[in-house]
């Protein structure tokens, strides 16, 4: 038993040395940063300027992949496979949690599990809006409740696809309205958009970097935030909260490296994302493309995505199975 003792006693410092020796060496060569959907969505367009940023500090190059397919799930997936060296890393949609879930509601096991990830930070966070045409026939949320009550299940909204973001938002409108809504599910937040637009669907949720152009042109109306605060672009616009709704719902976008990364190189990242989330670089790139930074370090990070996670898996539970 002593002899044992002492042998681990002797490995430890061995075992500490590599740990450290593994963040003094890092990184020597280029990271990716796998995001889970096509180019132009919402954490892809955070993850790009992102990674330029994180290239200069870090003195390597920093490129994003994009990894589409089952709803975020593939690219997870490989962020979750991948070896735990922090040469890959994942930004993943907002609801990456609910994939798990949804897989087990189907009865299938799930490609992978949030135990499989190490948070680093969050890096945006938009708030979902609810918008309508212009000429819609409601001038505020409490006339489409009113209107919903009277008519359940005749308003139609379209989403970006089944457990996606925006369906998961406006469930929760209607869960905490007491209404029903009639869902439409898209191949994505453009083509609700532009159902929407074209009078297919009465209402969208969407982000206010999409949202604006139209209500600046005059097609759309944004009737409420899913925000804790008004937005500057959009003074007039009151929060659910606001109105007496209790939910808060964010487009998020964080980063993630998989479980089992060594501390210290864990540690190079968090420094590296916080110095690049309060670079002018990056804020510049940001306010640019009209995302909220809402910057947060793994612990905060990490009590976000999990309150995040109940609330999103509590949907999926209620939404149940969509044959």
């Amino acid at each position: 038993m002593r002899e044992m003792v002492a042998r681990i006693c002797l490995c430890l410092p061995v075992l500490c040395c590599c740990g450290w020796a593994a963040g003094q060496d890092y990184p020597n060569r280029t990271i990716t940063i796998i995001v889970p959907a096509a180019p132009g969505g919402g954490n892809d367009t955070t993850a790009r300027p992102l990674a330029q940023v994180l290239g200069k500090i870090l003195g390597q190059s920093v490129t994003v992949v994009n990894r589409p397919g089952a709803g975020g799930a593939i690219g997870a997936a490989l962020t979750a496979a991948a070896k735990p060296d922090g040469y890959t890393l994942v930004m993943p949609l907002a609801t990456v949690a609910a994939i798990p879930e949804s897989d087990l509601l189907y009865g299938r096991k799930p490609s992978f599990t949030m135990d499989q990830f190490t948070s680093i930070a969050l890096v945006s966070a938009d708030p979902d809006l609810l918008a309508a045409r212009a000429d819609a026939p409601w001038k505020s949320i409490s006339e489409l409740v009113a209107d919903a009550r009277q008519n359940p299940g005749r308003i139609t909204y379209g989403s970006s696809g089944n457990y996606g973001p925006s369906h998961f938002m406006t469930e929760m409108f209607a869960h905490a309205a007491g209404i029903k809504l009639n869902h439409i599910a898209y191949g994505g937040g453009g083509p609700a958009l532009i159902a929407t637009l074209g009078g297919q669907v009465a209402l969208v949720p969407v982000v206010p970097a999409a949202a604006l152009p139209h209500v600046q042109s005059g097609k759309l109306k944004v009737l409420a935030s899913g925000g804790g605060k008004r937005l500057a672009t959009l003074p007039d616009v009151p929060t659910f909260r606001e109105l007496g709704y209790d939910f808060e719902y964010y487009l998020w976008v964080g980063m993630f490296a998989p479980a089992g990364t060594p501390a210290p190189i864990v540690a190079v990242l968090r420094d590296a994302v916080k110095q690049a989330a309060q670079s002018q670089e990056l804020i510049q790139a940001m306010a640019k493309l009209q995302v909220e930074m809402a910057y947060l370090d793994a612990p905060e990070f990490e009590q976000f995505w999990r309150a995040d996670a109940r609330r999103v898996i509590e949907v999926v539970r209620r939404i149940g199975r969509i044959e």
